[in-house]
């Protein structure tokens, strides 16, 4: 059984920073390609940012870029998503997702259940 469990969420000034972590299991963590998505009230589930395997390759969504960094861990089977100079809009839940492919939509295999992730002004 394949779990995503995300963590690190919670309320956070505007210009604060906050670090998520997606701890996996139950899947051959080295062979997925991670990513995180977040989506805000009324709005669809968009990427943020995208991991591939073996770090070499990244994708970030452009109103992240130069604020959000991903990573990940393969000895913990975890990715991270640091955050940095949080904005108010920001704003979301914020999931957790593998895949074997690097893709752009929300065509995942796997879903974490979302952590809240609240950025006050």
């Amino acid at each position: 059984q394949v779990q995503l469990v995300e963590s690190g969420g919670g309320l956070v000034q505007a210009g604060g920073s906050l670090r998520l972590s997606c701890a996996a299991s139950g899947l051959p963590f080295r062979s997925y390609v991670m990513g995180w998505f977040r989506q805000a009230p009324g709005k669809e589930r968009d990427i943020v940012a995208i991991v591939n395997w073996g770090l070499a390759d990244t994708y970030y969504a452009d109103s992240v870029k130069g604020r959000f960094t991903i990573s990940r861990d393969n000895a913990k089977n975890t990715v991270y998503l640091r955050m940095n100079s949080l904005k108010a809009e920001d704003t979301a839940v914020y999931y957790c997702a593998a895949g074997k492919r690097f893709r752009l939509d929300s065509q995942w295999d796997f879903w974490g259940q979302g952590t809240q992730v609240t950025v006050s002004s």
